[in-house]
C-alpha cells in the first residue's frame, strides 16, 4: 500500500514515537524525525516532555478496536490540536500543511502525525493501526502490506511466535 507524505508517513511517526521506550531525549528524537521528514529537530526539554505527553496520547489509537472507538479516540486528538491545513509552495510544488504558520516544533509534529492517523483510517483501513500479535511485544505499527493484514510488527516476531506456537504443539 502506498501513502502520501501526509498520510502513512506521518502515521508511521505516531507508531514510531508510541514505541520509544523509557525516558524520551533530545538526542533520541532528533535522527527519528528526521527519518520522517520533519525538518526541526531540535527539541528543548520542554518540547521533549511535550511529545512525550503527546506520544502517551497516541498510544490507544493502536491495537484492535472497534471503529467508533477509534474513530472518537482520533477526533478527541485532532482536537487537542493546532491545525490549519493550508497550501504550501515553498518548494515550488503545492503541498498540505496541517499546522499553523509559526506554530512550535511540537504543534506541528502533533497535527501532522494526528492527521496521518486520521488519514489511514479514513483512506486505508482503521485496522491498519495495528499492535504486535506476539504475546510479549507490544509494538504498534501501521500495516502498510498490500492485503492489509499484517498481524506482527516484524519478521523477527513472526517466527519467534511460530517457533512457540510450534513447540507448544510438540
Amino acid at each position: 500500500m502506498q501513502f502520501n507524505h501526509y498520510g502513512g508517513e506521518a502515521a508511521m511517526l505516531a507508531a514510531d514515537l508510541v514505541n520509544l521506550t523509557g525516558e524520551f531525549t533530545a538526542a533520541d528524537l532528533e535522527p527519528l524525525l528526521a527519518s520522517h521528514g520533519i525538518v526541526e529537530t531540535r527539541l528543548s526539554a520542554e518540547e521533549v516532555a511535550d511529545l512525550a505527553d503527546w506520544a502517551d496520547r497516541l498510544t490507544p489509537v493502536f491495537g484492535a478496536q472497534d471503529l467508533d472507538e477509534r474513530c472518537a479516540k482520533i477526533n478527541a486528538l485532532l482536537a487537542r490540536t493546532v491545525t490549519r491545513p493550508y497550501i504550501s509552495m515553498h518548494d515550488h510544488h503545492p503541498h498540505l500543511h496541517y499546522s499553523v504558520p509559526g506554530a512550535g516544533a511540537v504543534a506541528r509534529i502533533r497535527a501532522v502525525t494526528i492527521a496521518g492517523l486520521a488519514y489511514v483510517v479514513c483512506f486505508a483501513s482503521a485496522s491498519r493501526l495495528g499492535r504486535c500479535a506476539r504475546g510479549r511485544c507490544t509494538t504498534a505499527f501501521v500495516d502498510t502490506s498490500r492485503n492489509g493484514r499484517r498481524a506482527y510488527c516484524s519478521v523477527r516476531c513472526a517466527n519467534n511466535d511460530a517457533v512457540a506456537r510450534h513447540r507448544s504443539r510438540s
